[in-house]
């Protein structure tokens, strides 16, 4: 049985992926086809940073059945950080149709890149619950920020800092293949500390992955699952920009975990902290965050999301009325 959301709301991201008019006939396609099973769905654009925040919490303020993100890792960051602070009591369940840069969450839900398409399988899903990370810089708790995917410290932060969004704009994903390119030479590799639970190690990069795939084509903590309540959690601890280089075929062909100086464990909670007055800048789902020190730690039950059937794995639906 298709579920009914007849006061749904759709949050697109006009500049995502440079979609322009194109994509918004997609969208107005598949608005017209998600109508016609119950799913009506209302459009509204962001303006700027931060605006997919204040239209989601508006969302939850308003009652919304059901809100679907349409834009990239960014504007569903945004997103989620508005339908996970909502203070009303309301929980809005969260959908997605990919139309960015990078879309971490399509490929974990294996959504097609095709709007119509994805949201043909929007019909055919469930409402789970499921985990976040919340990443809390120490010295800036205010900057605190809820991410999905996919976070880390170190040289992909400095990464993300570093992006020229005009490049982004014009190249999507390559543009951060071309910062990184630049800082293998450029970066020095500062050491932090990584501590959790009896475990602690100084590491130059850390990934803590609620998702298995990372960006692009590559799976870093493919050991993650977004149904459980916890992180897996990538560390490596060479200093060599040279060394780095050399993990790249290991981790195309799924096999960095054989490689020396890599260490993976599982964890609920995580603080990574500097050792020195070297800044190492942490991001989340793509998107700066702060310096370190930040802690990392999952919240359980903090987000509904509407999930394919065939993706589900072992968690119990949840019944909707509308």
């Amino acid at each position: 049985m298709e579920l009914q959301f007849p006061n749904a709301l759709l949050i697109h991201n006009p500049n995502a992926g440079n979609g322009g008019n194109a994509r918004r006939r997609t969208i107005d396609e598949a608005r017209k086809f998600l109508a016609q099973h119950g799913i009506e769905a209302d459009l509204a654009e962001t303006t700027g940073p931060g605006h997919a925040t204040e239209i989601a919490q508006a969302a939850t303020r308003q009652g919304r059945s059901l809100v679907i993100a349409c834009g990239g890792d960014g504007t569903l960051n945004e997103v989620v950080n508005g339908l996970a602070t909502a203070q009303n009591g309301h929980r809005v369940p969260l959908a997605l149709l990919p139309g960015g840069t990078a879309n971490i969450l399509a490929k974990e839900l294996d959504l097609p890149w095709d709007i119509p398409r994805a949201a043909q399988r929007l019909l055919n899903a469930e409402i789970r619950e499921i985990a976040l990370g919340l990443a809390k810089p120490l010295e800036q708790p205010e900057k605190a920020r809820y991410f999905l995917s996919v976070s880390g410290c170190g040289p992909d932060g400095m990464i993300v800092y570093s992006v020229d969004l005009g490049l982004k704009a014009r190249v999507g994903i390559l543009a951060y293949w071309w910062q990184g390119a630049r800082e293998v030479l450029r970066y020095t590799f500062p050491r932090f500390r990584v501590r959790t639970g009896d475990r602690q190690l100084e590491a130059t990069l850390v990934v803590v992955g609620r998702t298995k795939n990372y960006g692009g084509p590559f799976k870093i903590t493919d050991q993650a699952d977004l149904f459980e309540d916890q992180f897996e959690v990538m560390a490596l601890t060479t200093q060599s920009g040279l060394r780095y280089l050399s993990y790249l075929p290991t981790l195309w062909m799924g096999n960095l975990r054989k490689e020396e100086d890599v260490h993976f464990w599982k964890a609920e909670t995580l603080v990574c902290e500097s050792l020195d007055a070297n800044p190492v800048y942490a991001q989340v789902d793509g998107e700066p965050l702060a310096r370190l020190p930040v802690e990392f730690s999952i919240v359980p039950r903090a987000l509904k999301l509407l999930v394919p059937r065939e993706k589900v794995k072992g968690t119990a639906a949840i019944s909707l009325k509308t």
